[in-house]
């Protein structure tokens, strides 16, 4: 069944509510009161709420960790789960992340993809059901979470007080549907350093990246050296050598080297450009004589830098159904005499966690490396291709494309599928479109916007006809 006609009518209404919401900076933040996880998250989560009521559905609030929308009614409950949070800005904007501003056709900012836009384009699906009075015998619940890209006690909490739809997908990833997903740990690694300030050096800071499951596109040592024009001379032909983007220069009587890369999500950190591996590459070409820090250098070049697989980190790990082992370097600061590195590592599917830390373990033993685990580990996903939800999408997503070569996939990326069971990832990425999650200059095309919300308006009737 077609919902053009209604899809239409909801256009510019749409489109204003989607940019009102990209203007909200739903970074995590320090915890306040009712607001679990700071002030943009609860907000954006309760426009939602509010426009969901305006639009005709019930609304519930969970604490400010979680919420739904609700449209008709039955036992069953076909379920969309969205979010939200928005992973932090970053730099080189070209238009500000937090305007909405609309340029030839596309709304740049923060969230556009991941995941405001889709979460706008299925709440105006439910409205286009609602305004075209079919008849459904299946309840429709929008769920809201507000902390997927830090840790998802967003979804822990509402499936602590609220029961799982009895099937669900989530539009936080590609089309044509997600039936699998690998294993997801975040873990911080602490190097303890030895004789790292001398007389003649002293690393003063080491800081780069915003978040685990992201490529970071920026990094930065501040170094005291008694040869800087010596070191700045060695670390600028290198830089040049290499095509780093540097800047290198003295600044208060220290040496300060910064680089930036290119971001890119965790999932596939061989789209982006590693601005630490590349900040720590350009330091390890120079700074041969200083043993406590060149030995981290050291091991770093050959351990991690460059590397993607997990191939010299003890963990380069494959199957058939879901190809390699990711690694992603996120964030490196330097903590007293400890550089702590946060990593982010996306496993196959035919794999346990506890296979991957051991493995990781033993390939570092014996030197001055402690690991810490962190709470937001994720366990795989996977759900066959003949099952009923990925047929269901699947023909949903051939109809209103045309598309019918591609198949369904597994992914690196982890989404609230695994919130619950029955469920899958379903868009919004069509095959060929650039990924632009967790990049600069994020945005969603209007055109793109209009077809997802027909596709996803198609899915939630023959989901709960």
């Amino acid at each position: 069944m077609d919902f053009y006609k209604e899809i239409d009518a909801l256009k510019d209404e749409l489109i204003k509510s989607t940019q009102e919401v990209i203007r909200i900076k739903s970074v995590e933040e320090e915890a306040q009161p009712g607001m679990p996880f700071g002030k943009g998250p609860y907000d954006a989560l309760c426009y939602v709420l509010k426009l969901g009521e305006k639009l005709g559905f019930k609304a519930k609030n969970l604490d400010g960790y979680a919420g739904h929308l609700d449209f008709g009614e039955g036992e069953e409950v076909v379920g969309v789960l969205g979010h939200l949070d928005v992973v932090p800005e970053g730099d080189g904007w070209t238009f500000p992340p937090y305007e909405a501003q609309i340029h030839e056709g596309k709304i740049y900012g923060r969230g556009t993809m991941d995941d405001k836009g889709p979460v706008m384009a299925v709440l105006y699906g439910m409205k286009a059901l609602k305004d075209s009075g079919v008849k459904l015998n299946k309840k429709i619940r929008l769920i809201l979470g507000t902390n997927e890209e830090t840790g998802w006690g967003c979804m822990h909490h509402y499936f602590a007080n609220e029961t799982a739809p009895n099937m669900a997908f989530t539009p936080d990833a590609d089309f044509p549907v997600i039936h699998g997903e690998k294993g997801i740990i975040v873990f911080d690694l602490k190097y303890r350093l030895e004789s790292f300030k001398e007389e003649t050096f002293s690393l003063l800071s080491l800081k780069g990246g915003n978040a685990a499951n992201m490529v970071p596109d920026y990094a930065e040592a501040v170094i005291k050296t008694d040869s800087i024009d010596k070191s700045i001379d060695a670390l600028r032909r290198y830089a040049n050598e290499k095509g780093y983007q540097a800047d290198i220069k003295e600044e208060n009587g220290n040496l300060k080297v910064s680089v930036r890369g290119k971001s890119a999500h965790g999932s596939t950190p061989e789209k982006g450009e590693n601005a630490i591996t590349y900040l720590l590459d350009l330091l390890y070409s120079h700074f041969k004589g200083e043993p406590g820090f060149y030995n981290f250098l050291d091991w770093y070049e050959k351990s991690l830098a460059f590397k993607f697989n997990g191939e010299n980190f003890g963990c380069e790990f494959e199957d058939d159904i879901s190809g390699k082992l990711n690694l992603n370097i996120g964030v490196i600061k330097l903590i007293g005499d400890e550089i702590v590195l946060s990593i982010n590592i996306r496993y196959p599917i035919s794999y346990k966690r506890e296979d991957i830390y051991n493995s990781i373990r033993a390939h570092l033993e014996g030197l001055p490396i402690e690991i810490v685990e962190g709470d937001s580990d994720k366990d795989p996903l996977y759900v066959p291709k003949d099952d009923v939800l990925v047929q269901t999408l699947m023909r949903v997503y051939q109809e209103q494309t045309g598309d019918y070569e591609s198949e369904p996939l597994v992914i690196g990326g982890g989404t609230y599928a695994r919130a619950m069971k029955n469920a899958v990832a379903f868009g919004p990425v069509f095959p060929g479109q650039e990924e632009l999650a967790h990049q600069k200059d994020e945005f969603i095309s209007i055109d793109n916007l209009i077809k997802l919300t027909q596709i996803y308006t198609s899915a939630l009737y023959e989901l709960a006809k």
